[in-house]
């Protein structure tokens, strides 16, 4: 034998198929991992014979939906010598299956619209879709991203789609399904591929692994799924480098290690770390993660994962089931979940969901995670937001001069005396704060400002309180919103008085309480304003309220609508109503009241001015 003849006898090794090709679904019991509910529709529909002229899938990447349209397209064509009728029962290969799955059969035609966006394309689908099938039942056209075609494409393909011939199918996949016009979406029956759960993929790569010959650890197929976010393709990519990198096995190392992840374990001892509010424990804790290979942003990410994982088992205690879930997660996760509060455990993920940026855009990623780190170790210290309103509302309580009880809980007296919290007062203007009332009205407060000597760490100064006083009365009589104008004239304060003038409605005021409606364009601090200036003239506190009911007219209003009776009173007097026929074109533009100096013992001015509004001796009309 030559050696020519040996060398042509030597059998070339078979090209090898990557795993997602290999074992890509080839009918609807495949696909029943993760997409229950589509396959349940779909079957119900065959049966019955309610097949439609046209199919949305949509979903992220990975989940299968090309694979779907061909296997629904298998299903619209399937014959076989026993069976000639769509069915989802695909057990038997077809007269058509294998070049439809191959992509190669004359009457399905697969386009993606990415490359084959313009109005000729479709132009060109429409030309053709008159002609019946060669060989098989339906002709059925796959259209890949369809959301990337052209608004004109989309219009020219309307009239098609609502209206097909019955030889026609249509089945479009997207990934952007939001993209895609409404009135396309009306016309298709839609299908929404759900992610497939990190648990179902785990099943699913156990099973090609075996079929494989490939040993592996569950704990790496874990990490895969986790890596895949939901979709098959991604997590089969994945499977096939980790079997590549480690040899021809899976192991838990060599997968942390190409994908860069941190060691769970290690994850869970750093986030026990930061609840403890342990700082240099969490530093040398992702020092170790960091030097052994860790992306500081997976390590941040993987932080997060954990404390939803925690926060999910409690109030899913069925959680600690995944099987995606190392047996650390789910032991040590489950005491954390008994053990760490929901407002610690919101407060860790919020603080991460904003770290986790910070440091993927950082240009010292490392020291940005740190930094993250030390700010949630911190805030483990912190009393927890139910905690601060609580203290909060004490102190304001105590401020009214309200009384808490001692520590005993009773009245007496003795050693256990009432106290409230004592607040020094400060140079600065206090804050109004805005407190709801009982009729719906908005009630302004003015809280001072608690000095930093004045609240020790754990404790709060206390003094005895005295006896309710009687309720203080103003020094200065304020019965209106006059008195109030006439106060802040007295005191040179010239813009509150014209705010006052020109905004302030009265609804009802009484000592040290004053309801008032307020103009739309009036300013939000006036009443806050208000309260600080009559509490420092009158002496006593003001609870300044804004009410809903009407109120009386302001100042400025009061003086129009005055101004206007006296000009409608002298247009009435018989004097200037002839005066004003004498002379066309002649109007009144104002009436003014002149003050009357009369000799008199208290050499006091008076004005003159009758009692009905009409004009009188000393009336000035222009």
């Amino acid at each position: 034998m030559s050696d020519d003849t040996s060398i042509s006898s030597v059998e070339k090794p078979a090209a090898y198929r990557v795993l997602a090709r290999k074992y890509r679904p080839k009918d609807f019991s495949d696909l029943m991992v993760g997409q229950e509910p589509m396959v349940r529709t779909l079957t119900n529909a065959f049966e019955t014979g309610r097949i439609a002229q046209a199919y949305m899938l949509t979903g992220v990447r990975g989940v299968g939906k090309t694979t779907t349209a061909r296997i629904l397209a298998r299903a619209l064509n399937y014959k076989t010598p026993d069976i000639d009728r769509p069915t989802i029962d695909l057990r038997v290969p077809g007269e058509h299956c294998q070049a439809i799955m191959d992509g190669r059969h004359v009457d399905v035609i697969e386009m993606d619209a990415a490359s084959h966006t313009g109005i000729d394309d479709i132009r060109e689908i429409i030309e053709q879709v008159r002609y019946r099938p060669v060989s098989a039942r339906y002709k059925v056209y796959i259209i890949d991203e369809v959301h990337m075609l052209s608004t004109q494409a989309f219009n020219g393909l309307l009239k098609t789609l609502e209206e097909p011939p019955e030889h026609v199918k249509f089945i479009f996949a997207t990934t952007e399904i939001r993209k895609v016009p409404i009135t396309v979406l009306s016309r298709c029956q839609r299908f929404d591929l759900r992610r497939i759960s990190a648990s179902d993929l785990v099943g699913l790569f156990s099973t090609i692994l075996g079929k494989e010959g490939v040993s592996f650890d569950p704990e790496a197929l874990a990490m895969v799924a986790r890596a895949a976010e939901g979709s098959a393709r991604d997590g089969l990519s994945l499977l096939d480098q980790a079997i590549a990198h480690g040899g021809g096995a899976v192991e838990v190392e060599t997968v942390r290690s190409m994908l860069g992840l941190a060691d769970r374990a290690r994850i869970v001892d750093l986030f026990e770390h930061v609840v403890k509010g342990d700082v240099a424990a969490a530093l040398k804790e992702f020092t170790a993660q960091y030097e052994a290979g860790a992306n500081p942003t997976v390590v941040l990410t993987d932080l997060a994962d954990f404390t939803h994982l925690v926060t999910r088992m409690k109030y899913v205690p069925e959680a600690v089931n995944d099987q995606s879930l190392s047996e650390i997660e789910r032991t040590r996760g489950a005491v954390f979940a008994e053990s760490v509060a929901v407002t610690a455990l919101s407060r860790i993920w919020q603080m991460l969901l904003k770290g986790i940026p910070e440091a993927e855009s950082s240009s010292r990623p490392a020291g940005a995670a740190e930094m993250v780190l030390i700010r949630l170790a911190h805030a483990a210290h912190l009393p927890a937001p139910e905690e601060a309103a609580r203290r909060l509302l004490e102190l304001s309580g105590n401020e009214g001069g309200g009384a808490r009880p001692g520590p005993s809980g009773g009245n007496g007296g003795g050693a256990q005396a009432q106290a409230s919290v004592s607040v020094s007062a400060q140079a600065s203007q206090p804050m109004p704060v805005q407190r709801p009332t009982s009729n719906g009205a908005t009630m302004l407060r003015a809280v001072p400002d608690v000095p930093p000597q004045a609240v020790a760490v754990g404790r709060i100064e206390e003094r005895p309180v005295a006896a309710p006083a009687a309720k203080p009365q103003p020094s200065v009589p304020v019965n209106s919103i006059a008195d109030i104008a006439d106060l802040c004239a007295k005191n040179r304060d010239i813009k509150l008085k014209t705010l006052v003038r020109g905004f302030l409605r009265l609804v009802r005021i009484e000592p040290g309480r004053l309801d008032v409606n307020v103009s739309d364009d009036a300013p939000k601090t006036l009443l806050g304003e208000v309260a600080v200036k009559l509490k420092e003239w009158t002496g006593i506190h003001w609870i300044v309220s804004y009410s809903r009911e009407a109120g009386e007219p302001t100042l400025i209003e009061a003086e129009q609508r005055a101004q206007e009776q006296r000009v409608n009173d002298a247009r009435q007097d018989p004097d200037v109503a002839a005066i004003l026929a004498r002379f066309p074109g002649a109007k009144i533009t104002d009436v003014r009241i002149r003050a009357v100096e009369e000799e008199a013992e208290s050499q006091a001015p008076a004005t003159a001015e009758s009692a009905d509004g009409d004009i009188v001796p000393g009336d000035d009309i222009e």
